[in-house]
């Protein structure tokens, strides 16, 4: 713990708790607390009134960078960071979804990622195709081989997120018939709808979901509500939302009043809310 960082006057204490998340994309009350020398009540009274003033962003245990800036696109490993439990958590019950004998379709990203990691300590899941534009998805699922077949879908690397896209990435999205696709976004909204960040990657969400008999979207509670720059799907054409149970009640609400089917995953996995 760094000495210059005790005893800071309160706004100056919060200055620099805006830069350390906005640097990291995550911090948690723990560590925000033993950082500076103040106590995890005082800590979680400054992350309050920083998220009042839209100045980051309270999850869960913590705090990520405020979503006010459109277009801003954060590294993979910086996004790993954020809402790590709850990614976990929803990549468990994505992740119970899926049967022996599938065909599957996996999105870039961290959430999807975590569907990947979950799939993987799934022993009873065998004869699973599982095509994918993220090359760190292909990777972690190559020790699951043959119980898995992984199929790569080509195209051109963006290094910030290790996706595929066009051209070329939807060569082998157009030839194939999944039984599900899991995707990932930027934001869900109940009149926006789906949206992401980039365009390139947007494109080919809209064709995963195309792909599947079943589109199944991936969001941590901190997606919800939010608007970004590319739309990749009306939330009437999505099957089911599957988000952390620290979302808001009233996005929920809203969300569900469109039809909508809601898995709220918990830290009880065995029965996830809906």
């Amino acid at each position: 713990m760094p000495t210059s960082s005790i005893g800071l006057p309160a706004a100056t204490r919060r200055d620099q708790i805006i830069s350390i998340v906005g640097e990291r994309g995550f911090a948690k009350v723990t560590q925000l607390s033993q950082h500076f020398g103040v106590s995890e009540v005082t800590v979680r009274a400054d992350l309050d009134l920083l998220a009042q003033a839209n100045a980051v962003q309270r999850v869960h245990g913590g705090a990520v960078a405020a979503q006010h800036s459109r277009g801003l696109e954060h590294p993979f490993e910086q996004s790993m960071l954020a809402a790590a439990d709850e990614k976990s958590r929803i990549g468990r019950a994505a992740a119970a979804l899926i049967e022996s004998d599938q065909a599957v379709v996996l999105d870039v990203g961290t959430t999807t990622t975590a569907i990947a990691l979950a799939m993987l300590e799934r022993d009873d899941l065998h004869n699973v195709v599982v095509i994918t534009n993220a090359l760190n998805i292909a990777v972690a699922l190559e020790s699951a081989i043959p119980r898995f077949t992984v199929v790569v879908t080509g195209g051109t690397l963006r290094p910030l997120q290790h996706s595929l896209v066009d051209p070329l990435a939807g060569v082998v999205l157009d030839r194939i018939r999944a039984d599900l696709a899991f995707v990932g976004c930027s934001g869900v909204d109940s009149i926006a709808g789906i949206t992401n960040v980039n365009l390139p990657e947007a494109d080919v969400k809209r064709r995963m979901l195309a792909a599947a008999a079943r589109s199944v979207v991936v969001a941590d509670s901190t997606k919800l509500g939010i608007t970004q720059l590319s739309r990749v799907a009306p939330i009437e054409s999505i099957d089911t939302l599957i988000t952390g149970d620290e979302a808001d009640s009233g996005q929920l609400e809203r969300l569900r009043a469109t039809g909508l089917r809601i898995i709220l995953a918990g830290t009880d996995q065995a029965a996830p809310r809906r």
